[in-house]
C-alpha cells in the first residue's frame, strides 16, 4: 500500500477556484481502480491551504491516477492559481 500526502497552497485571490476544482477530483478519484482512500481537507486557519490524504493499493495504480485526464483538466483549470504544491509518497510503519 502507498500513502500520499499532497499539500496545495492556493493564491489568496484564487481560493474558491482551487477549492472547486479540487472538490471535482474527489468522486472521480474515489471510483478509480486501486484507490482505497482519497480525502480532501482545508486548513481551518489558512483557507488557502488544502491537503489530500490518499491510500492506494500500489504505486503503479497511483501512477495511473496521476496521468488520468481529470488530473490534467485540474492542472489546466488551476494554472496560475496554485502558489505551491508538495507531494510525499509514504509507507505505513505500523
Amino acid at each position: 500500500m502507498l500513502t500520499i500526502v499532497a499539500n496545495i497552497q492556493a493564491n489568496a485571490d484564487k481560493i474558491e477556484r482551487v477549492k472547486a476544482e479540487l472538490e471535482k477530483l474527489v468522486p472521480i478519484t474515489q471510483a478509480e481502480e486501486g484507490c482505497i482512500q482519497y480525502d480532501l481537507h482545508q486548513d481551518n486557519e489558512d483557507p488557502a491551504r488544502f491537503l489530500f490524504y490518499e491510500n492506494w493499493e500500489s504505486r503503479e495504480l497511483w501512477q495511473v491516477h496521476m496521468s488520468a485526464p481529470h488530473l490534467a483538466a485540474y492542472r489546466q483549470a488551476t494554472e496560475g492559481a496554485v502558489a505551491e504544491f508538495t507531494l510525499q509518497e509514504m509507507s505505513r510503519l505500523g
